[in-house]
């Protein structure tokens, strides 16, 4: 969305407002919900800082303004009925009142979310191996070079094969953790992450579809 597309949205449903559903943009977490009228959401637009509307102060604010935990815009959307937005969101810091992550405390874990900690995992990955802390396993093995990484992605291949026909369901779930990890660091040692290995396997399902 864009400035261009505030006049396709149906503001006269409430009063004015509407209603901003804010999404974590990598996790998927449904992370808060506020209200926009038309200057809120055109600040959200031009400055790529989430902005709503106060119902209790009658002013327009922006998320963080006084906590600093500032919610940034990756993007937004309406709905079918062009009443309703959807705000993808970057948090700097917790988004809720009370210092949780989320305003939805009991918000259930889909499939999705636990999925998405390998995105959270690429980015420990990298912070490790431009830090270089010297307990950092991590950064111990990426400091004895691309080979050496590469023969420990063999080394979990292998132990992920043989635990799948000679162990239980923990051992192998455990063997697949160390493969994963392994892979992820060697990507990035390839200046490559996942969403290159997720777009391939997007690619080819569309190639066969």
């Amino acid at each position: 969305m864009t400035l261009d597309d505030l006049d396709a949205l149906d503001w006269s449903k409430g009063e004015g407002l509407l209603p901003a559903i804010v999404q974590h943009a990598e996790s998927g977490v449904v992370l808060m919900l506020g209200y926009m009228n038309r200057e809120a959401l055109a600040a959200t637009l031009a400055t790529g800082r989430v902005t709503f509307y106060s119902r209790s102060r009658e002013r327009l604010w922006t998320k963080g303004e006084t906590s600093g935990n500032t919610l940034e815009a990756q993007a937004v959307t309406m709905d079918c009925d062009r009443d309703t937005l959807l705000v993808l969101g970057r948090p700097h810091g917790p988004v809720c009142h009370t210092g949780a992550a989320t305003c939805f405390h009991d918000q259930p874990t889909s499939a999705a979310t636990q999925l998405s900690f390998l995105l959270q995992l690429e980015k420990i990955i990298e912070a490790r191996i431009a830090e270089q802390p010297e307990s950092s396993y991590t950064a111990q093995l990426y400091a004895r070079g691309l080979t050496r990484m590469a023969q420990k992605v063999g080394e979990e291949g292998l132990e992920v094969a043989l635990a799948a026909v000679t162990d239980g369901d923990a051992q192998l779930v455990g063997e697949g953790a160390d493969l994963l990890f392994h892979l992820l660091l060697l990507l990035q040692a390839r200046g490559l992450g996942l969403a290159n290995v997720v777009g391939e396997l997007v690619k080819r399902h569309q190639a066969r579809a």
